[in-house]
């Protein structure tokens, strides 16, 4: 089989997913990549020998020697990106979330839907080994009917990742409710089997706000801005973003529509950095602790007690690929968007999830800016939902 020729839109932070994509003989290669930066375009022809490097997308867009695009840009330009790309008539990658307001999720999934063309979504998540086992436990019944979820997101790394470069600014981002939290709505919303059709939110800039070392406008983040052991405690980050105006904490409440209710809570300054997730059925809860290999999912359901440390039942998560992304999870996706380029057919990740996840991060975001009032969720066009859940099939 020969390599599906995959040209990229983009090559900062997510560029790892191209690296991964990039499996020259095993059935996929990066050919052409686009970026607007000169250093990133340097960085590019190093880690993709012999690709054609562009500072303007559309000739990625309009190259037919290209068989397929991943969009790793920045999130307030995926819409027009995704668009372009469907219209063209190229199988498209599109990372999350997938745009910063309801409505450019809409004219994407229509885009799709008139065209015919395949539209995927980077919501990696769905493929982690933590996620996949707390899902076979709920669909094994171990805990009963889904009735509640609780999800802890502590992002110890918050100061580096999000308050150093444009995720820190409302106009790219619109808040981290989409950003970072789209990742952990999709993944509520698939353990429960229901989207969220109302939501009420609190939130706050407790924390980076205040922090005065900021860059001035148009210079470079230091060659240090991450590290994994420094930094810390947050008050000690130096050369935050100029303008930093989205939340540092934030609070969410959700009612489904299949009645279940759930809490979603993210802090950007905690010293550890995973996710909790707390199931909790008819017949029993589920929880994990640690959410990489070496972790666990722990199972009670056996009889009502006091606090009991022992489970009924205990999982391992299981273990992952050397080095890969987010606990795995990146090859697996990979896989799925170019068997899905090349054949189509139904995947585990959902246009019309990332489009729900994106609808209630965007209300609980208009939510918590205006003192916590409670917001609907709109819905899908139905006949949307239909031609997702066929396959992108008319």
């Amino acid at each position: 089989m020969t390599d599906l020729r995959l040209g990229v839109l983009g090559y900062g932070l997510r560029g790892s997913l191209a690296r991964t994509a990039h499996r020259p003989g095993a059935g996929s290669r990066v050919t052409a990549l686009a970026d607007h930066d000169a250093r990133a375009r340097a960085e590019a022809a190093t880690a993709f020998p012999g690709a054609r490097l562009h500072s303007d997308h559309r000739e990625i867009v309009e190259d037919p020697g290209i068989d397929a695009v991943l969009v790793l840009t920045p999130d307030h330009t995926h819409a027009d990106l995704a668009r372009e790309v469907l219209k063209a008539g190229k199988p498209v990658f599109v990372e999350k979330p997938l745009a910063t307001d309801i409505e450019s999720c809409d004219a994407i999934l229509h885009t799709a839907y008139q065209t015919g063309t395949r539209l995927y979504i980077g919501h990696n998540m769905r493929h982690m080994p933590v996620v996949r086992l707390m899902r076979d436990i709920v669909e094994r019944g171990e805990i009963g009917a889904v009735k509640t979820i609780w999800v802890r997101h502590f992002v110890g790394y918050g100061g580096d990742w999000y308050f150093k470069d444009w995720h820190a600014e409302q106009r790219y981002t619109n808040g981290l409710l989409l950003q970072k939290a789209a990742h952990d709505i999709d993944v509520l919303h698939w353990l429960a089997g229901g989207y969220a059709e109302q939501v009420q939110a609190l939130g706050d800039l407790m924390v980076y706000g205040s922090n005065p070392h900021r860059r001035a406008p148009g210079e470079p983040k230091p060659d240090d801005w991450y590290t994994k052991d420094g930094h810390w405690p947050p008050h000690t980050q130096r050369g935050l973003n100029p303008v930093i105006d989205v939340e540092d904490v934030s609070l969410v409440n959700m009612r489904l529509d299949n009645g279940v209710l759930a809490a979603y809570q993210q802090c950007h300054f905690t010293p550890d950095y995973w996710r909790n997730y707390t199931v909790i059925g008819d017949a029993g809860r589920l929880e994990n602790f640690g959410d990489g290999p070496g972790g666990t999912v722990r199972v009670w359901n056996s009889r009502r007690s006091g606090y009991r440390a022992e489970p009924d039942a205990e999982y391992p998560v299981p273990a992952a690929e050397d080095n890969a992304g987010h606990g795995g999870a990146d090859p697996l996706l990979v896989d799925e968007f170019v068997r899905f380029a090349r054949e189509g057919g139904r995947t585990d990740t959902s246009p019309v999830a990332a489009r729900m996840s994106v609808a209630a991060g965007v209300r609980a975001t208009e939510s918590l800016r205006t003192g916590g009032t409670p917001r609907a969720v709109p819905p899908l066009d139905p006949e949307l939902v239909a031609y997702f859940a066929r396959g992108q099939i008319r």
